[in-house]
């Protein structure tokens, strides 16, 4: 079944740079492609990046244009996101989806505070 597993989360300062990665295991990656969510307390999951398979197509929300980047790596079934110029509202738990896929991993919590 799909597996998915996050890390690199952590606290940063505003204005400073994380990066997440997501590796992923159960189905053709390089067949799919995934995305990135957040969800922060007391809201509703969000849609961040998008990504083809083939990794040509990304698409962001516009909360985080500009600033965070989604890259993929198909020989090791790995999805990054590339987060710069954190704000305060970036704080929340990132999470990677296989699109069309059931199933989510444990999430990486991402907390952009001084």
């Amino acid at each position: 079944q799909v597996q998915l597993v996050e890390s690199g989360g952590g606290l940063v300062q505003p204005g400073g740079s994380l990066r997440v990665s997501c590796a992923a295991s159960g189905f053709t990656f390089s067949l799919s492609a995934m995305r990135w969510y957040r969800q922060a307390p007391g809201k509703e999951r969000e849609l961040v990046a998008t990504i083809s398979s083939g990794g040509g197509t990304r698409n962001y929300a516009d909360s985080v244009k500009g600033r965070f980047t989604i890259s993929r790596d198909n020989a090791k079934n790995t999805v990054l996101l590339q987060m710069n110029s954190l704000k305060p509202e970036d704080t929340a738990v990132y999470y990677c989806n296989a699109v069309g896929r059931p199933g989510w991993g444990q999430g990486t919590q991402v907390t952009v505070s001084s």
